[in-house]
């Protein structure tokens, strides 16, 4: 897949204020800083589609991106951010969730970890979550290029065992690093055109 054409449409706080043409939707989430709003800019080609911050917790809203004018690509609000307010925190949740629940369009969920880490509890609280409700999903490790190849290989055997998955379940990607686009892409058509 290449994406030739790519387009912020609109933000809405919950999906009684969707008003949008009826299509595919591929959403990304993950905790706060995880690198979504870079990750959807590495895909898209277009380093100022989505605001990227060095401060977490930016993303408040859920935010429509058009691409190729055939399917969205959907930033969802970053979760597990401490310094957030307590109010706002819980705010997300029910966005999160009514989204999650009420959309007939999503057909992929793009759950990000950073590879350097352990899978936050917000991060196997959303594993549970898409299991129980049999979401479908990826997983995609972020950063990969912050680590060697050998301890990224023992990050992703942990980031599995954390999230009770195949370590083969999961897309390695580096924005910095131009890593993981096209085997990334591959995976989403996969779920598209299943739909179809």
């Amino acid at each position: 897949m290449e994406i030739k054409h790519a387009s912020f449409v609109k933000s809405i706080k919950n999906m009684r204020q969707y008003d949008l043409p009826q299509l595919d939707e591929v959403a990304v989430i993950g905790r706060s800083n995880v690198g979504k709003s870079s990750l959807i800019n590495y895909l898209t080609n277009n380093y100022k589609l989505a605001k990227t911050s060095s401060t977490p917790g930016k993303t408040r809203l859920i935010n429509y991106f058009l691409l190729n004018e055939s399917f969205y690509l959907v930033d969802l609000p970053g979760y597990g951010y401490a310094k957030t307010a307590k109010s706002e925190q819980e705010s997300w949740q029910p966005m999160i969730e009514d989204y999650l629940n009420e959309n007939q369009n999503l057909k992929v969920l793009l759950l990000l970890v950073d590879i350097r880490r352990a899978p936050s509890q917000d991060d196997k609280t959303m594993m549970q979550y898409i299991r129980y409700y049999d979401i479908p999903y990826i997983i995609v490790a972020t950063k990969a290029d912050k680590l060697s190849a050998p301890k990224r290989q023992k990050q992703l055997l942990d980031i599995a065992f954390h999230l009770l998955i195949d370590k083969s379940e999961i897309m390695v990607t580096s924005v910095s690093g131009k890593m993981g686009k096209v085997e990334l892409f591959d995976k989403i058509q996969e779920f598209i055109s299943e739909s179809e």
